[in-house]
């Protein structure tokens, strides 16, 4: 499947649409004269590269139902893609319950079910191929996390990518977490181009609303966790990034 992406003639910005097919401006030709103004994709890392994210709430969302509580999907998912400030499982659990709880076995729990639940951390259908034809095209590659570096780097190792990238920001670089766009702003800088010079892949709305603030454009890849909140003023909707072809550049 070949999806020229980001074509502001044919999709502009804000467009409330999944494109998963190509259009008749879509084609080659017409992408080869535009690739010179992309010089970086940036990526999220959980949900993303790898599917952290439903294990994580699928591990609390077990351990609310050993306490007699069910854990939506709409409250897990104001924390995806950002820190705990709106809804924190061990706060939010201590106040259902009217009492006190032990944080420090409910982390372990939580801990022991994610292991459990994500196996093998493996790669995300698509994201190798996009990465190392990138890197063939001399486009940069960067991560903008919200997670912690240990975290990050840790799995980017262990999935034998990490020299793949260029530059990786994490939680630790700046002083708000997405959808404040600050990532994505220190992302730009220490590669060294402008917003429109960029392209931004993401899976949540808060990674989203940090990439349109910093004036990104920006890729929707949903996981199964995400794929049903909502989502708008993205440039383009995948349902993997399997679907994308790099000839196209």
């Amino acid at each position: 499947m070949h999806l020229s992406l980001f074509i502001d003639e044919c999709y502009p910005s804000g467009c409330d649409c999944t494109l998963l097919s190509p259009s008749p401006c879509q084609s080659v030709d017409h992408w080869r004269e535009k690739s010179g103004m992309v010089k970086a994709f940036i990526l999220d890392f959980d949900g993303l590269i790898v599917d952290t994210e439903t294990p994580w709430f699928y591990a609390f969302r077990d351990i609310y139902k050993e306490h007699g509580l069910e854990l939506g999907l709409e409250l897990w998912s104001k924390n995806v893609g950002t820190s705990f400030e709106e809804f924190h499982p061990f706060l939010y659990l201590e106040q259902a319950l009217q009492k006190p709880i032990d944080h420090d076995h409910i982390k372990l729990l939580s801990e022991q079910k994610y292991e459990a639940y994500l196996g093998q951390a493996a790669i995300l259908p698509g994201v190798h191929e996009l990465l190392q034809s990138a890197r063939k095209k001399g486009i940069q590659l960067a991560v903008a996390s919200s997670s912690t570096r240990d975290w990050v780097h840790g799995y980017l190792r262990t999935l034998g990518i990490f020299e793949l990238f260029d530059v990786i920001h994490t939680a630790e670089d700046v002083k708000r977490v997405k959808p404040d766009p600050e990532l994505y702003l220190l992302a730009l800088e220490s590669l060294g181009i402008g917003a429109s010079e960029a392209v931004v892949f993401e899976d949540s709305p808060n990674g989203l609303k940090a990439a349109k603030a910093a004036g990104i454009r920006c890729v929707i890849v949903p996981n199964e966790v995400t794929r049903n909140l909502e989502f708008s003023k993205y440039d383009l909707r995948l349902t993997s990034l399997a679907e994308i072809t790099m000839e196209v550049l």
